[in-house]
């Protein structure tokens, strides 16, 4: 098996598990065109903690974590085996970098199923999540992303899943709105990936990023794949993209394999 592909995928609503639209369609689609990982490792912006743990259990459980939504999405499932060994491989990648091992806190959270419901519609892929320490700033978050690239030589799928831009104070009813802050820190972000992944750390002094990204969490899984780019020498391509609701940007990105 060769080099897996990575991804940063803009989530948005949990109702993306349930809907289909451009945007579900397009994780669907990046799914179809790999081969089958025999793993998948997922940063979601959900299990943002003061720590950097990994979930290692056999059998993580499916977390409803929002409030408000229609009863169908409650009760939708992802029983996705997890795995152990993946969760030790982490851990032993990234050392020193001290990593716990998660048993039963956390799991697979709305960030990780809403999108890989389309990707692997089966659930048949064990899954890991890694949480996303919220003390360290960005540059912990794409050194860890260069030290996971070993992962991708050996069949996992690497997932981040966050929002670039994701302000839900701000948020209008209208989806097909995008404030002009939210459409230019989007359009900026774009053409750095593309171009220079490797000075992702200088979005955070965009006029635009207090505004876009309020608190770190949806922006940092995309700090992974700005270092798992670095670690391949590859630019990201935009997958889709897009922003809804005036400040949600559904805008994701893909490092290309040769596995597929």
């Amino acid at each position: 098996m060769g080099r897996m592909p990575a991804a940063f995928i803009g989530h948005g609503s949990p109702m993306n598990a349930l809907e289909s639209n451009r945007y579900t369609e397009a994780w669907a689609a990046y799914g179809r065109a790999m081969t089958k990982p025999t793993a998948i490792l997922a940063i979601s912006a959900h299990w943002f903690v003061n720590a950097t743990a990994v979930t290692s259990a056999e059998h993580p459980r499916v977390i409803h974590d929002f409030y408000g939504f229609p009863r169908p999405l409650f009760d939708f499932t992802y029983p996705a085996p997890g795995s152990p060994e993946l969760a030790h491989r982490v851990a032993a990648l990234v050392d020193p970098v001290w990593v716990g091992l998660d048993e039963d806190s956390w799991g697979i959270d709305h960030g990780t199923w809403s999108v890989l419901a389309h990707m692997f519609p089966a659930a048949d892929v064990p899954v890991v999540q890694l949480s996303i320490d919220a003390a360290k700033p960005v540059e912990y978050h794409v050194d860890l992303g260069r030290r996971l690239a070993p992962l991708r030589d050996e069949g996992v799928l690497i997932v981040g899943s966050g929002n670039v831009v994701h302000n839900l104070r701000a948020m209008t009813g209208d989806p097909d709105v995008a404030y002009d802050w939210a459409q230019r820190f989007d359009d900026d972000v774009r053409d750095l990936m593309v171009a220079r992944p490797d000075r992702f750390e200088d979005l955070t002094g965009h006029d635009d990023y207090p505004r876009c990204a309020p608190t770190a969490d949806h922006f940092l899984p995309l700090a992974y794949v700005a270092g798992l780019a670095e670690a391949a020498s590859d630019k990201p391509e935009v997958l889709v993209e897009g922003t809804t609701m005036g400040s949600v940007s559904m805008t994701a990105y893909g490092l290309a394999g040769d596995a597929a």
